[in-house]
């Protein structure tokens, strides 16, 4: 367990440099609001088609294992480009190589880890707390570095975690399960097709959509209301200690309350973080309250969703469920989300009606799921 935690650990950590501070490092190259949210889709687009490719792949091999071990390896391989590209198609490009090969990261991470937390009777929470953790250090680091070094400092410290990522997936093992009939892996197409998984990816693209002013502007809005890089990293950071938290709490959550009232529950709570963020930006007292609704928005939201694609499909199936879910909501939702926050920000004086559209969007994102009914999701 302990060789998979430092790997969730430094998975997250890159998650934590980047997610926060590309808008900072790309602002820093000299590119717009608008180039920045086109650049964001962009390369989200890799993770609408990469986490199918990379999990048909790992689940026909059955060597999800090294599935994972290649997409790190060639993940920091494309990850060096930046350091040379400077134009904004060869970032794009760079960056949405590098993402490519990201999606096949996660998705076998998961399973790789529900299967040992299931063989060793571990909770899976106690293990991606780990995740939180990693994220939490490298936002707090790199914000304090920008404030030292400049705008170039995230895809230093990203090069070095991608590497380290790499060797951590050297030290793992899986615990291979029994194979399953090829009829038995295609009858679970059909439970794909379901209301129950369709409302289910529905609602949680939404979710991502939403997300796309706060991956892609967060930083910079708290920047042009005059906090510096370290308070950043630190708001930022206070939200996934609070994710770090509730993942202790959320199989208890799921066993008493469910899938489904948990997920709709949090997606109105991110509704009124994003408004909070987009109305009282300015009083850091607010801000902070907003950044531990993160709990919700991110925290119960994940371990809810891993929890529902695990009971809801067969094993064999797995690598491809969590593909679905990250290609599709992360991919698809989160691309929409950039794109849209790009076009809203307009350099700052569309904050306030990026993040109340958002907050619009997490609400509906929680209403999709009310024609669910609540014991299928369990």
């Amino acid at each position: 367990m302990k060789r998979l935690s430092l790997t969730y650990f430094l998975y997250f950590a890159q998650l934590g440099v980047l997610i926060p501070y590309l808008g900072i490092f790309l602002d820093g190259r000299g590119f717009s609001s608008s180039q920045i949210g086109e650049l964001f889709a962009l390369i989200t687009f890799a993770r609408i088609f990469g986490p199918s490719l990379w999990a048909s792949l790992a689940d026909r091999s059955g060597k999800v294992l090294l599935v994972l071990r290649l997409g790190c390896l060639f993940t920091v391989l494309s990850f060096v480009g930046v350091f040379w590209a400077q134009q904004f198609w060869w970032l794009t490009l760079c960056f949405g190589l590098m993402m490519m090969f990201w999606t096949a990261v996660l998705p076998q991470l998961e399973v790789v880890t529900l299967r040992q937390t299931e063989y060793f009777q571990h909770s899976y929470g106690n293990v991606r707390l780990w995740g939180s953790i990693g994220f939490i250090v490298l936002t707090v680091l790199t914000g304090h570095l920008i404030d030292i070094h400049g705008s170039e400092v995230p895809v230093v410290v990203s090069t070095l975690v991608l590497a380290g990522l790499f060797l951590s997936t050297l030290l793992i093992a899986d615990k291979v399960p029994k194979s399953q009939s090829a009829e038995r892996v295609k009858g679970q197409w059909h439970r794909a097709l379901r209301r129950t998984f369709i409302l289910f990816i529905v609602s949680a693209t939404l979710l991502q959509v939403s997300f796309g002013v706060y991956y892609g502007f967060f930083a910079l809005y708290m920047r042009d209301l005059g906090y510096s890089g370290q308070t950043t990293g630190i708001m930022i950071a206070l939200g996934v200690v609070a994710e770090v938290i509730i993942f202790m709490l959320a199989s208890r959550l799921i066993a008493r309350v469910g899938v489904k009232w948990l997920l709709i529950v949090s997606c109105v709570f991110t509704g009124a973080r994003w408004q909070l963020l987009g109305a009282f930006g300015d009083d850091l007292w607010l801000v902070a309250l907003a950044q531990l609704i993160h709990a919700f928005s991110f925290g119960l939201t994940h371990a809810a969703s891993v929890h529902f694609i695990f009971r809801y499909f067969d094993k064999r199936f797995q690598s491809r469920a969590q593909a679905i879910y990250i290609s599709v909501a992360f991919g698809f939702g989160g691309a929409l989300g950039n794109w849209f926050a790009g076009h809203l920000w307009q350099d700052g004086a569309g904050a306030q009606l990026s993040f109340t559209m958002a907050a619009g969007v997490a609400v509906i994102a929680g209403l999709v799921l009310l024609p669910v009914v609540r014991v299928r999701l369990h």
